[in-house]
Parts: C-alpha cells; sequence; structure tokens
C-alpha cells in the first residue's frame, strides 16, 4: 500500500460534512476568516482521467528520504525544512506561514496546512542544486515521477553517468521532483494536495 501524494478536487474537498476533508475544508476557511483572508473556494471539479494531461496529481513514496533529509539540512535552514515538509496539506492560497488545524488527517491527529506559494521556491532551489534533468515529467497524474526514478531513466543503472548532481543520488532527486511538481501543480490547478 503505502503513503502517496495526491491531488483533491472539489467533489473530495466539499463532500458529505461527516468526512473528514468537508471538516478540514471548513476549518481552513473559519482560519482564514480569522486572519481576515476570504476563503478558499476554487478548488476545480473532478477531471476525466486523460494520462499526461496534468489535472490530477498523484505520487508514491517509495524511495527512502534520508539523503533528501541531508539535502534539506545541507541547503535549506531548519525553518525552511520545515517549511517544505511538515505539512499535510498543499494549498494554493497565499499564507504567511502554515496553519495548524485541529482535524485529524491520513496520519496524524491535526493537520498542518501551508501555503504552494512558500513551498515552490524551496523546492526550486534544491531542484537547482541537484540540476534535475530536462526530461523529468511534467505531469505527475498516475505515479509518472515514481515511474521514472524507479523504473525508467531516471533509475539506477540508466542516470548514471547523466549530467548533473541528480544522477549520483537518485532518491533524493526524486523527492525534490515531487515536492517541485507538487507546488506547482497546486498552483497551475489551484487545487489542494494531501497524503493518503
Amino acid at each position: 500500500m503505502g503513503m502517496y501524494l495526491v491531488s483533491v478536487d472539489a467533489d473530495e474537498w466539499f463532500g458529505a460534512a461527516e468526512e473528514e476533508r468537508p471538516l478540514l475544508a471548513a476549518a481552513l476557511d473559519e482560519e482564514l476568516a480569522r486572519r481576515g483572508l476570504p476563503p478558499y473556494r476554487s478548488v476545480p471539479p473532478p477531471a476525466e482521467f486523460v494520462r499526461g494531461s496534468g489535472q490530477s496529481f498523484e505520487e508514491k513514496l517509495v524511495p527512502p528520504m534520508d539523503s533528501f533529509a541531508e539535502l534539506c539540512q545541507e541547503l535549506l535552514t531548519p525553518d525552511e525544512t520545515g517549511t517544505l515538509l511538515g505539512w499535510t496539506v498543499l494549498v494554493p492560497v497565499p499564507l504567511a506561514e502554515e496553519i495548524t488545524l485541529p482535524v485529524g488527517s491520513a496520519y496524524t491527529d491535526e493537520t498542518v496546512v501551508a501555503s504552494a506559494h512558500r513551498v515552490l521556491p524551496l523546492a526550486e532551489r534544491l531542484a537547482a542544486a541537484l540540476e534535475l534533468p530536462a526530461d523529468l515529467p511534467t505531469a505527475c497524474d498516475n505515479l509518472d515521477l515514481s515511474s521514472w526514478f524507479l523504473d525508467g531513466p531516471g533509475g539506477a543503472p540508466e542516470a548514471s553517468g547523466r549530467p548533473g548532481r541528480w544522477a549520483r543520488d537518485a532518491d533524493a532527486a526524486f523527492y525534490a521532483a515531487m515536492y517541485l511538481r507538487a507546488a506547482q501543480h497546486c498552483l497551475r490547478r489551484g487545487c489542494p494536495l494531501t497524503y493518503c
């Protein structure tokens, strides 16, 4: 089974009131109002799945994260690392800081909401340091990155000998690419992403 990072459409986000995500949506809107911000209502409707269309996001967290954590420690401050890795829901809402909500998520008793506006520049910095390749998938709608790094040109031994620091550490490169594409997707589609 494992853990996945997935996009959420309007039907899931605003679904039946007793479900987890609608409770989260209501709690987030309440907190945004408390901060003088408008509610987050522009979640896109469900899209018909077309491979490569970039309408949805789904990646499985398979590789070990140890070398990625070391990369973050090398290139980011502790606060920046917390911003990049500490969220359970990513939203396309400009927030000055993460918001902790008393609503359970798939793996925690609380939900930490982060802004893709803050996550994207951090992910871009890591991607630049790793010199991620130009042929990296852009539409991660059906485990495209997972497949690319595990079974395709980004996996060993195919990656060895390719230019860029990423080729020497495919695990760290996978997570740098995943956070980069997740933040890009969140902002481009206007949808939340969460772990499940």
